[in-house]
């Protein structure tokens, strides 16, 4: 299994304060072969009335390197694939990638990040990692 991102622990939180229950952690997609790709988390909430479920799976990245464009690239790279994967193995799942506030001002308002964004390409979430919430959806 991958090692853990450092925020990790904190969407994890800020989902649960969010209304999410957790229902992977990770969620696990099994290829051919016996091969495994994991999603950092899944989780799940009842949609209203109509008690349906709303399922989501989260990809978490902290950006930490020295450039920012190197983990855009990265991350990309890898929620394309879990997305593409997911509507194969778990079509009821939206995928997201969840970054802390200030990347996704400095990242995702700058244009390589907004145009991912306004393409289609990602689903976002950030979070404020001090305080353990999420900030903003974007789809």
């Amino acid at each position: 299994m991958p090692a853990k991102d450092i925020y990790h622990i904190t969407v994890k939180n800020a989902l649960i304060k969010d209304g999410w229950t957790m229902s992977h952690d990770p969620l696990r997609i099994r290829l051919a072969r016996g091969k495994n790709l994991f999603v950092d988390l899944g989780a799940e909430r009842l949609i209203g009335a109509t008690k349906n479920t709303q399922n989501i799976a989260v990809e978490i990245k902290s950006f930490t390197r020295p450039s920012d464009m190197k983990d855009l690239e990265e991350a990309v790279g890898q929620f394309v694939l879990y997305n593409h994967l997911l509507r194969r193995y778990y079509p009821d799942y939206k995928l997201y990638l969840a970054v802390s506030e200030r990347v996704r001002k400095s990242v995702f308002e700058e244009e390589a990040g907004q145009t991912l964004i306004e393409d289609g390409i990602i689903s976002l979430l950030s979070f404020n990692p001090e305080l353990e919430e999420i900030v903003k959806w974007i789809s």
